[in-house]
């Protein structure tokens, strides 16, 4: 057995929770739906600014999350403190390569949605108002880390304790890209249903936070910042 696989396999070992779980994601579900809902809502208007919103929403979940299941935070603390490369390395290349998808998509979506390089500046309009700078701190020290803490690392752990591993990912990628459903933007929701499947499908791979953690960091990080999508 691999290095990787034992500490996958450490990982699984470690228990989330008490017969309250179930109770526990349903108060997690109920208000990441309303929360986010409402965020894409009032951000594609310009009634509310997206990423600060966003890490509102964030902050506020994982609190609730550290006093549910503070078990997640154990794992990814263990897990930083282990100091392996491997993790690390594979959210790096990982981006690389979701970066990539997004790029081919880029070209290709024009040829299928008419609207599709109107629904890609609808994304980027999250952007007016708010400094790179400022998007970049919180995208590391929030966005990033935070999206994947909640949505893979608690929710999909949780949905996997209560149903099967693979049933916990399908279900976690579609209620991930159920609350994009609020922007009414196809590109955005589809977006949201290849980075929730990718991202969900490598931690059900892998049972590794850093790497998600990592990957999703760097992945924002690149198609806001460094080479935005956009013409």
């Amino acid at each position: 057995m691999s290095p990787a696989d034992k500490e996958m396999n450490n990982n699984k070992k470690i228990p989330l929770g008490k017969p309250t779980q179930g109770y526990h994601l349903g108060i997690l579900l109920f208000l990441a739906l309303c929360l986010f809902s409402g965020l894409f809502w009032l951000a594609q208007s310009h009634k509310i600014d997206f990423w600060w919103g966003m890490s509102f929403n964030l902050v506020f979940l994982l609190a609730l999350t550290i006093s549910f299941q503070p078990n997640v935070f154990l794992l990814f603390y263990e897990e930083i403190k282990r100091k392996r490369w491997g993790p690390l390395i594979l959210g790096l290349i990982s981006a690389g390569f979701l970066y990539g998808l997004f790029w081919l998509a880029k070209i290709i979506s024009p040829l299928i949605l008419p609207s599709a390089t109107k629904n890609i500046e609808a994304i980027y309009a999250f952007k007016e108002g708010a400094s790179c700078w400022r998007i970049a701190l919180l995208m590391v020290l929030v966005i990033g880390p935070g999206e994947e803490l909640f949505w893979r690392a608690t929710i999909q752990r949780l949905l996997a304790n209560l149903f099967s591993p693979l049933s916990g990912y399908l279900l976690a990628t579609f209620i991930y890209t159920t609350v994009h459903l609020a922007t009414g933007n196809p590109l955005l929701i589809g977006a949201a249903l290849v980075a929730g499947l990718f991202w969900g499908g490598l931690y059900l791979w892998q049972g590794s936070i850093l790497t998600i953690v990592v990957s999703h960091t760097l992945w924002d990080i690149l198609v806001f910042l460094l080479f935005p999508l956009v013409n």
